[in-house]
């Protein structure tokens, strides 16, 4: 696995900032490589990709969320991936947001992209391209504040049993 983790501060405060982040249909205005993201409950999406000549379809998973505070994801599908994005407030003016993920990098270029931080480099823009996208606008363009609680340990056993 290849772990990222890169930050961004944003010129609005908290609640705006982590109010547009919960819009996931918005990403593709601000992520390259994004064509198109469908929610389809309050904690899966479906995405659609095309990064380096290599597109992908893939569902995922919201299996943290506290408003204000923290998404964390996983992906039902390959290539697996994973991480969380925390929001701080610096002032009632200002946001720093902090993505760590880690992601298995499959085909040779994906290996050779993670090894020489390409990877890293193109996760940075996006959080820049988020940050002037939110900056520049008047308000967040949606919004979901409901809770997901982290799983519980028992639970993820229960689950696997179960199966």
């Amino acid at each position: 696995m290849t772990a990222i983790q890169v930050s961004v501060d944003v010129a609005r405060p908290v609640r705006t900032v982590y109010n547009q982040w919960t819009q996931f249909e918005s990403f593709p205005e601000f992520m390259s490589g994004v064509d198109q993201v469908v929610q389809k409950s309050d904690t899966r999406a479906r995405w659609q990709t095309s990064i380096g000549g290599v597109k992908r379809e893939f569902d995922t998973e919201i299996t943290e969320q506290h408003p204000d505070e923290r998404i964390a994801w996983t992906s039902l599908d390959e290539p697996k991936h994973g991480g969380v994005v925390t929001f701080h407030r610096i002032d009632d003016h200002s946001t720093r947001v902090h993505l760590q993920m880690e992601y298995e990098p499959h085909s040779v270029p994906e290996k050779a992209g993670a090894a020489l931080g390409i990877v890293q480099h193109r996760i940075k823009g996006d959080l820049d391209r988020f940050r002037d996208f939110i900056e520049n606008r008047q308000e967040e363009t949606g919004s979901w504040r409901g809770n997901v609680p982290m799983p519980r340990q028992q639970d993820l056993g229960a689950n696997q049993d179960s199966g």
